[in-house]
């Protein structure tokens, strides 16, 4: 019998013998005791297996859930929570660029994060202001998008296989007043500028400002 066909055998001499008035413990086991001798071992053998590796994940769910639940009662925002962790373990490894091997420490994501922060906001930028980052996967992503949280400002994330149109339409949607670029993005579409930038509602003179990985020294950030 397959596996189907046990679970129904079993469902129904559980029932049964739930209604004869038996406990439900036995009711269970004997339940049990059809589905296996049903054809429904095969089934309690896979579990059996794999019963370590999904109590782990499980556990690590549960884990996982309670804490976003503490943080967001707490009132918690990512960047402060990443700031607990650089205090924790400034030495200890981020981030890794799988295509190049550059290794990045929460101490070097840290000072990046608030070189972005200072800068776009000794730029001019507010709280609240919306800036398009249009860049490859790399450990300066992660940067420029904490930096801009901790600035207060949103992260537009562009798909990298946009082009022209579309690029353009996305931008506009966005409401982004800036738009951070890569080194690899310049080819396809820095000839392109007058197009993106006129069409996509970029603020006058900020359209194609480029954010690169070497931004100087600056002061950590200052919570407000």
């Amino acid at each position: 019998m397959r596996a189907p066909g046990a679970g129904a055998a079993s469902v129904v001499s559980l029932a049964l013998l739930w209604l004869l008035g038996l406990p439900w413990t036995w009711s269970a086991a004997a339940a049990l005791g059809v589905y296996v001798g049903s054809g429904g071992w095969r089934f309690l053998r896979i579990v059996c297996k794999t019963a370590r590796r999904d109590l782990f994940g499980l556990s690590v769910l549960i884990r996982v859930r309670l804490e976003l639940r503490r943080h967001q009662r707490a009132g918690h925002t990512i960047p402060r929570i990443f700031q607990a962790v650089v205090q924790r373990q400034p030495e200890r490894l981020a981030l890794v660029d799988a295509g190049t091997g550059e290794c990045w420490t929460f101490a070097q994501l840290d000072a990046y994060s608030n070189a972005v922060a200072n800068l776009f906001r000794q730029l001019g930028f507010a709280p609240g202001d919306v800036v398009a980052v249009f860049l490859e996967g790399r450990p300066e992503f992660v940067g420029l998008w904490l930096g801009l949280a901790k600035a207060g400002m949103e992260a537009a994330l562009l798909n990298v296989n946009l082009r022209r149109e579309p690029l353009a339409f996305c931008l506009g949607t966005s409401g982004a007043k800036a738009l951070i670029f890569g080194g690899e993005m310049v080819a396809g579409e820095a000839r392109r500028g007058h197009q993106v930038g006129g069409d996509s509602g970029l603020a006058p003179g900020r359209a194609g400002r480029c954010c690169a990985p070497g931004l100087g020294r600056w002061p950590p950030w200052t919570w407000p």
